[in-house]
């Protein structure tokens, strides 16, 4: 059985992560960002969202591993923070239902939800610059840079939360992520 954990970046959602991933069928827990990477055993990582990166712990040392990895809103804030991106105050600040483009429809975690999907997202924070080796996958009004991909390392992010009610097809982000997870698993075996 896939084995996912989310790693609590301290979010108010991080419990639905999870149990968007239960209802899977994944093999899941909720894991403090306190423990240390190496004692997490995963076939991937989720980086849930959560207020700020003062108390994300341990939680970079997770990009180290040859597991995927989604970050969601701080998660991938933290991912593009630790891998030379920027991050910065975003110009429309709370929670909002967000219609996002998807520009990349290859792209194995939200492609197929192009060409469009509304979301529930907060861009009090968001990411300004991609890393080195990332891809903008998704776009909106209101933040240039709503999901980023690098499928060569394994790294994903999405700027909002699939794991609300609010967000149109949530489930869809969450049943790529296994899908990618597999694959990995697979390549590793």
């Amino acid at each position: 059985m896939t084995r996912i954990v989310v790693i609590d970046l301290h979010g108010q959602f991080t419990h639905l992560e999870r149990r968007a991933l239960r209802d899977l069928g994944v093999d899941t827990e909720i894991v403090s960002a306190e423990t240390p990477a190496d004692e997490v055993d995963a076939d991937g990582i989720v980086l849930s969202g959560g207020p700020d990166m003062d108390r994300v712990g341990n939680a970079p040392d997770h990009l180290d591993g040859d597991v995927p990895v989604l970050g969601i809103c701080l998660g991938m804030q933290l991912i593009a923070a630790e891998l030379d991106g920027a991050v910065g105050a975003g110009d429309y600040g709370g929670y909002a239902d967000v219609d996002v483009e998807i520009v990349d429809d290859e792209d194995p975690l939200v492609g197929s939800l192009a060409p469009e999907t509304r979301v529930w997202a907060s861009h009090a924070d968001e990411v300004t610059e991609l890393p080195d080796g990332f891809d903008r996958t998704a776009t909106s009004e209101v933040c240039d840079i709503e999901a980023m991909a690098d499928p060569d390392a394994g790294l994903y992010g999405v700027q909002w939360h699939p794991e609300v009610a609010h967000t149109e097809r949530g489930e869809e982000v969450f049943e790529n992520f296994v899908a990618i997870c597999e694959s990995a698993s697979a390549t590793h075996d």
